[in-house]
C-alpha cells in the first residue's frame, strides 16, 4: 500500500520549466567545455600535420597554412560531436550528483526519466544544428581549404563533375590536357557517354582544337568516339567515321574522383545523389553518408542514456573512475560498431536506410534497455 502510494506521489511530481531549463543549461555547458577542449586538440594536430606537408614550400607561408587549418576544423571537428555529447552528459551528471542536486530532485520524487527529458532534448536539438547548420558551413569551408591544399601543397581536383547541363571530365595527356562534355552518360561494363564535346588544350589554357562527336565509349586505354566532327585551328572542319583519344582513365578511377559525401552539404545530397544517378555512377556512399546524419539526433540522444548508466549511481573516486572508464569504451565501441556497419553497407547489400540508423537505434535501445533495468528493476 505505502509502495503504490509512493508510485502515485512519483507520478505527479514535475518538473517546473525553471528547473528543467537549469538541468538542459548545466548539459550544454558541459558539452561545450568538452568539444571545445576536443577543438583545440583537432586544430593543434592539423596545424602540425599541415606545417609537415608545407616545409620546403616557399608559398605556404605560416598564415596560409594556419588559415588553411582553420578551414579544415569544422568538417574535422564534427567527427568528434558524438563524444562531446556522452562526455559532456557524463560531466554535467556528474556535477549534479557531486552537488546533491540530483539526490535533491529524486528524493521529492522526481523519476529519472523527468530529469532526462530536458537533457535528451538538447541533444536533439544539438543533432539538429550540426545537420542543418554545422555541415553546410563545414562543407563550405572544406570547398575553399581543398583550393588551398591543390594551389600551395599540389593536391588534385577532380576527374569528373555533374551539373544541370550534364557531365565534366578532365584528363591530362603528357604537358597536354582535354575537357570532355557530355549532355547524358551510362554505366553498364562500360562508361558511354553522348552528344560529347572534346576540347583539346596545349598546356593549360592554349586552345587546339575542338571535336563534337554522338557518342563515345571508354576502352581499355582509350577513347573511343564515333560520329565526331573535328574543328582545328586554321584549318577546315574535319568529318571522322570514328576518333581514338589515349587515356588512362578507367571507371573506378572516375567514381573514386567524385566528390567526397562528407564535403557536400546536407541540403545539397539529395540533389548531387540525383545528378549522379543520371550519369549511371553508385551513389551508395552519398546516400549512406545522407541518411547517417539524419539519425545523428537519435544517436545524440542515445549518448545521454548512456551517460546516465555510467554516471547517475557513483559518488565515491573509484566509482567515478569506473564511470568514466565504462563511458569512454563504450563510447569507442559504439564508434567501431557504426563504422563496421557502414563499411558492411558500403561492401554488402544492406539497404543504406537500414545500414545508416541501426547503430542510432542499437545503442538507444541498448541504453533504454539498462536504464530501465538499472532505476526501475
Amino acid at each position: 500500500m505505502m509502495r503504490t502510494h509512493r508510485q502515485h506521489a512519483e507520478s505527479t511530481v514535475h518538473l517546473s520549466p525553471t528547473i528543467s531549463f537549469y538541468i538542459a543549461r548545466q548539459f550544454l555547458f558541459s558539452f561545450l567545455l568538452i568539444f571545445g577542449l576536443f577543438i583545440g586538440i583537432i586544430l593543434l594536430i592539423d596545424l602540425i600535420e599541415l606545417l609537415r606537408r608545407a616545409s620546403g614550400k616557399d608559398d605556404a607561408t605560416f598564415a596560409i597554412v594556419l588559415n588553411m587549418a582553420i578551414l579544415k576544423l569544422p568538417l574535422t571537428a564534427q567527427k568528434t560531436l558524438p563524444f562531446a555529447v556522452l562526455f559532456g552528459g557524463m560531466l554535467a551528471f556528474w556535477r549534479l550528483n557531486r552537488s546533491s542536486e540530483l539526490i535533491a530532485l529524486r528524493g521529492s520524487g522526481v523519476s529519472v526519466w523527468q530529469f532526462l527529458a530536458p537533457v535528451i532534448i538538447a541533444a536533439a536539438l544539438l543533432g539538429v544544428v550540426k545537420i542543418a547548420l554545422i555541415n553546410p558551413l563545414g562543407t563550405a569551408m572544406i570547398s575553399r581549404y581543398e583550393q588551398l591544399e591543390n594551389k600551395y601543397l599540389r593536391g588534385q581536383s577532380n576527374l569528373m563533375a555533374t551539373s544541370g547541363s550534364g557531365v565534366w571530365l578532365r584528363q591530362i595527356n603528357g604537358k597536354d590536357q582535354s575537357v570532355i562534355h557530355a549532355a547524358k552518360s551510362q554505366v553498364h561494363d562500360k562508361l558511354v557517354l553522348t552528344k560529347v564535346v572534346v576540347l583539346f588544350y596545349e598546356g593549360n589554357d592554349s586552345f587546339r582544337a575542338r571535336l563534337d562527336g554522338k557518342q563515345a565509349v571508354l576502352e581499355k586505354g582509350y577513347w573511343l568516339i564515333s560520329d565526331a566532327w573535328l574543328t582545328e585551328r586554321n584549318k577546315p572542319r574535319t568529318y571522322l567515321k570514328t576518333f581514338k583519344i589515349k587515356t588512362d582513365l578507367t571507371i573506378d578511377k572516375i567514381q573514386d574522383s567524385f566528390s567526397s559525401p562528407a564535403t557536400i552539404s546536407f541540403w545539397e545530397l539529395p540533389r548531387f545523389i540525383s545528378a549522379l544517378e543520371a550519369t549511371g555512377f553508385s551513389t551508395l556512399s552519398h546516400r549512406l553518408h545522407w541518411h547517417s546524419l539524419l539519425a545523428e539526433p537519435m544517436l545524440y540522444c542515445a549518448m545521454i542514456l548512456i551517460a546516465a548508466v555510467f554516471s547517475l549511481r557513483h559518488n565515491r573516486r573509484a566509482g567515478i573512475l569506473l564511470a568514466v572508464a565504462g563511458g569512454i569504451g563504450t563510447g569507442f565501441v559504439l564508434f567501431f560498431v557504426s563504422d563496421l556497419i557502414l563499411a558492411l553497407g558500403h561492401t554488402t547489400g544492406i539497404p543504406p536506410v537500414l545500414a545508416a540508423w541501426s547503430p542510432s537505434v542499437a545503442s538507444a535501445l541498448l541504453g533504454l534497455t539498462v536504464l530501465l533495468h538499472v532505476e526501475d528493476g
